[in-house]
């Protein structure tokens, strides 16, 4: 709270953009000149918050991470702005002009959803956490449309907000949180907390068991340049409807309910399904879009003999097919000249670096290999992305 109330004052803020592009290794050097002029409790605080910041620019953008202050587990948990802004997007398409943020952390939702026109109450425990939300909805001009409180959230009465949003803490001591009634606050107090609004969203780990997941929610799980985010509990929208969502976009893949694809022969196409296909369950309709089935009834790969454009899934031209055997797959490395190895597995122990150091690949061309099981088989798939004019 101190350094950040030192960060905030005319000294604090021009001194944290004298820091601003300071490199890790020239932080001793900076420190030892700034001290000269200012107290050594300021200047360790700007260079701390300059390096949050530098982390920071990959989920919000250089322009506001400069700006915003963070704290590190800030950092860590917040929504990458893209995802939040999606999400604002969609509670402003369903009508939403004002949104209880629960468990609002720095603020980074309570951001996207003001920049979407929508009020916003911002709620934090933590006193600091508190402190930051309210320091950065001031920094980027949001102030007006942003009301932080630092208060327990299940203390907080949200009649009279047309939605809920509530991001528990899915971190512990010992690291990530998989049980979601061990969040912070726990998924049951959240359900609850979201049926007493017109609208909810509740933000979920992306693993979160599909059988946790309540019969009048809907269920959306959101990728962002192919990495899985989060997931997402929906209320108020389409009870029991399931989608995978991907940024940018978006694009958005509804479930139909399709029973599991059929398992088919290896054809020259393998289709990688997104994470959030993967997660949501939807293999079946990229299956069926794609005129394929599976390699094994246990891996999420799809296997098709014509290649067909889809945003759901990365074709690849599969060239060679053979039994695990790393002897045989040097020997055709080495064959092809293969230097640029790009290793995947699904379904195999085996660990990527492990493989490319045991076969040493040396050459100017590159390659895919898939480590995976078919029809039951360890087998190794060889292959490269597929090109579009192989159509």
């Amino acid at each position: 709270m101190n350094d950040l109330a030192c960060l905030l004052t005319p000294e604090g803020r021009a001194l944290l953009e004298e820091v601003r592009d300071t490199a890790p290794a020239d932080e001793l050097a900076v420190a030892t000149r700034l001290r000269r002029e200012h107290p050594a409790e300021l200047v360790s605080a700007a260079l701390g918050q300059a390096r949050l910041r530098q982390r920071a620019a990959a989920k919000f953008g250089a322009a506001d991470a400069r700006r915003m202050f963070f704290t590190p587990n800030g950092v860590e948990q917040s929504t990458r702005a893209s995802v939040a802004a999606y999400r604002a997007g969609r509670l402003r398409e369903l009508g939403v002009t004002s949104v209880a943020d629960l468990c609002c952390g720095i603020g980074g939702d309570a951001v996207a959803l003001a920049r979407a026109g929508i009020r916003v109450l911002a709620v934090d425990r933590d006193p600091v956490t508190a402190a930051v939300a309210r320091a950065n909805a001031d920094a980027l001009g949001l102030a007006e449309l942003i009301e932080v409180r630092q208060a327990d959230v299940t203390e907080v009465d949200t009649a009279g907000w047309d939605a809920v949003f509530v991001d528990p803490a899915r971190r512990g001591g010992r690291g990530r949180v998989f049980d979601p009634e061990a969040y912070s606050p726990p998924l049951s107090w959240a359900v609850g907390a979201a049926r007493t609004a017109p609208h909810a969203a509740l933000k979920v780990a992306p693993g979160i068991p599909h059988e946790a997941v309540p019969a009048d929610a809907e269920a959306e799980w959101i990728s962002d340049g192919g990495d899985v985010k989060e997931a997402v509990l929906w209320f108020g929208t389409a009870p029991g409807a399931v989608r995978a969502t991907l940024l940018p976009g978006p694009r958005a893949l509804r479930g139909r309910g399709l029973p599991d694809p059929p398992v088919r022969a290896v054809g020259r196409y393998l289709y990688e399904p997104d994470g959030a296909v993967i997660r949501a369950h939807l293999v079946a309709e990229v299956a069926e879009e794609l005129d394929g089935g599976l390699i094994d009834p246990t891996i999420a790969y799809v296997t098709a003999d014509h290649l067909r454009p889809t945003p759901y899934a990365v074709p690849y031209e599969i060239t060679d097919r053979l039994p695990f055997n790393l002897k045989k797959l040097k020997a055709l490395l080495r064959e092809r000249e293969v230097g640029t190895l790009t290793v995947k597995k699904r379904g195999s122990a085996v660990e990527p670096e492990e493989l490319r150091r045991k076969v040493k690949p040396q050459g100017p061309n590159a390659a895919t290999v898939f480590l995976t099981r078919v029809a039951g088989a360890p087998t190794m798939l060889v292959g490269a992305p597929a090109r579009p004019e192989a159509r």
